[in-house]
């Protein structure tokens, strides 16, 4: 785990304590995409709706893993989250994109 994800599992934790999540586990569901191709978010997380959600956490994006996210998306039934540190500067907190 790097600092930005060790970052983010304490607001996981912090989430599930304060009963807006269930649970959370780091990279604990591997999709298959195609043949030899596969996507590992960085966390799944069971949502207090019951909703199972994969969140992927980057300090920036490279092409390959924008792909590998939005083709998950369109082939699970599942929430698919982007998160991004915001600067502190800018507030600090983190930016979510749904795909």
């Amino acid at each position: 785990m790097n600092k930005t994800e060790a970052a983010y599992a304490e607001r996981l934790r912090a989430l599930q304590h304060a009963g807006e999540i269930q649970w959370f586990r780091f990279e604990g569901i591997k999709l298959r995409l195609a043949d030899n191709t596969f996507y590992t978010p960085d966390f799944a997380v069971l949502a207090r709706d019951g909703v199972m959600e994969l969140h992927e956490v980057k300090g920036f994006w490279v092409d390959d893993a924008r792909v590998k996210i939005k083709v998950a998306a369109d082939q699970y039934p599942m929430r698919f989250l982007a998160v991004r540190a915001k600067p502190k500067r800018d507030g600090g907190g983190w930016a979510v994109e749904e795909f």
